[in-house]
C-alpha cells in the first residue's frame, strides 16, 4: 500500500493519460473475445487514435476481417513503468476502447472512452479532452532523467528530502525518484513495508531540458538553505 502526500500542480489527467500512451512500448489488446500482447507494435496519431502494426494470422486481424461491418470493439490497455526500480514500479495503467477500424495493413482505433488509473484512484477522461491534450514535454525524456539522477546524483536525491515533512520520512528506508513532469519532481519514500510518494512542485512549468534543469536547482538551492534532516531509518510501529 502507499499514502500519497497531497501533489500540487500537477498534469491533468487528460494529459496524464497521453503522456502514458505516448511512452509505453508496448500494450495488451482484447477484441472479440481473444486477448493479445504486443511489444512495438504501436504508433500514435496526433489525435491520439492508436495504429497496430500485427502479424496477418493473429486473432486480432481475424477479429477485424470477420467482425460486422469490420469494426469490432477492442479494449486497449498499457502500463506506465517507473524508470527506476521501485517498490510498485507501475505508476498508472491507460484503458483505451472503441471501434478497430482496418487501415491499409494495420489496425486503428479511435477512443470512445479513455480510463486512467493512478495511485489515486481511476478516472474517466473526456474523449474530446483526450484528443485535444498533448503529452508532457518531458514525458519521452523521463527515464533518462530520472535514471541519471538517481545513479549519478544520490547526494542530490537525499538533499532534496529536506524539503520533505519530517512525518513523511518517518522510518523511511529508501528515498528515490519515482517521476517528473514540467510541473514537479516526485519521491519514492519506501519504508520497511509501505512507501509514500512526496510532490516537490516547481516554482515554474519546465517545457524542455533545459528549464527542468534550472527548476531542480532551484529546488536544491532552496533544500540547502533548508534544516539537514537525515532519514529516520528505526522501523515505525506499524511497520514492524
Amino acid at each position: 500500500m502507499g499514502d500519497t502526500q497531497e501533489w500540487t500542480a500537477a498534469p491533468g489527467a487528460a494529459q496524464r493519460a497521453r503522456s502514458v500512451l505516448a511512452t509505453a512500448w508496448s500494450c495488451a489488446v482484447t477484441a472479440d473475445g481473444a486477448r493479445e500482447e504486443y511489444a512495438g507494435a504501436h504508433t500514435v496519431t496526433d489525435a491520439g487514435e492508436v495504429r497496430l502494426t500485427v502479424p496477418g494470422d493473429s486473432a486480432l486481424s481475424a477479429a477485424a476481417l470477420c467482425a460486422p461491418r469490420q469494426e469490432p470493439a477492442a479494449l486497449l490497455e498499457f502500463a506506465d513503468v517507473a524508470p527506476v526500480p521501485v517498490r510498485s514500479r507501475i505508476r498508472a495503467r491507460l484503458w483505451l476502447s472503441g471501434p478497430l477500424l482496418r487501415r491499409g495493413d494495420a489496425l486503428l482505433l479511435r477512443p470512445a472512452r479513455v480510463v486512467l488509473r493512478q495511485s489515486s484512484g481511476s478516472v474517466v477522461v473526456d474523449p474530446g479532452e483526450f484528443t485535444a491534450a498533448r503529452p508532457d514535454p518531458l514525458a519521452e525524456a523521463e527515464p533518462r532523467l530520472l535514471t541519471h539522477l538517481a545513479d549519478a546524483h544520490p547526494d542530490a536525491v537525499e538533499r532534496l528530502t529536506r524539503l520533505v515533512r519530517p512525518e513523511s520520512l518517518h522510518a523511511a528506508t529508501r528515498v528515490a525518484p519515482l517521476a517528473v513532469d514540467r510541473h514537479g519532481l516526485t519521491l519514492r519514500v519506501e519504508r520497511a513495508r509501505t512507501h509514500a510518494d512526496v510532490r516537490l512542485p516547481f516554482h515554474a512549468p519546465a517545457d524542455d531540458v533545459a528549464q527542468l534543469t534550472e527548476r531542480v536547482h532551484v529546488l536544491l538551492t532552496q533544500a540547502g538553505a533548508a534544516c539537514p534532516r537525515a532519514l529516520q531509518r528505526q522501523r515505525a510501529d506499524g511497520d514492524r
